[in-house]
């Protein structure tokens, strides 16, 4: 059931990154300062990166060979990868269109769980499950 969460979310934040990507390139360059517009196109890349891990995540939930403890860390693994895009990317978005410096105090805390998130995916066991015959 989550897997298809994590499918769906992924697809969803990834079509959100390459909509605003094309955004920043034909209406945001010459707007925004060379700074501000190379924090827009690092929001958006890892905003990338981990919508794709969010699709991995999915991709193995549903394969539902990971056992229920697997299952429990690829749960957390796709939530936060989901915590980390809001937080990293929303807060350099943030920051970005507001100039409100509150909102950059959390892009470390938003790559912090990013970090967190690939040692839950990591710690998952991807293998056959233990009632399959391993």
């Amino acid at each position: 059931m989550q897997g298809r969460i994590f499918l769906r979310l992924g697809g969803l934040l990834a079509a959100v990154a390459v909509a605003m990507g094309a955004l920043g390139a034909h209406l945001l360059k010459e707007k925004l300062s060379a700074e501000q517009f190379a924090n827009f196109e690092t929001a958006l890349r890892y905003q990338m990166y981990h919508a794709i891990a969010l699709v991995l995540v999915g991709l193995a939930a549903g394969r539902n060979s990971a056992g229920r403890k697997g299952a429990n860390w690829l749960a957390a693994a796709g939530w936060l990868f989901v915590a980390g895009i809001l937080l990293f990317s929303g807060g350099l978005l943030g920051w970005i269109f507001t100039a409100v410096k509150p909102f950059v105090h959390v892009v470390p805390i938003g790559g912090t769980l990013w970090i967190l998130a690939w040692l839950c995916f990591a710690i998952a066991p991807l293998g056959k499950s233990p009632t399959a015959g391993s």
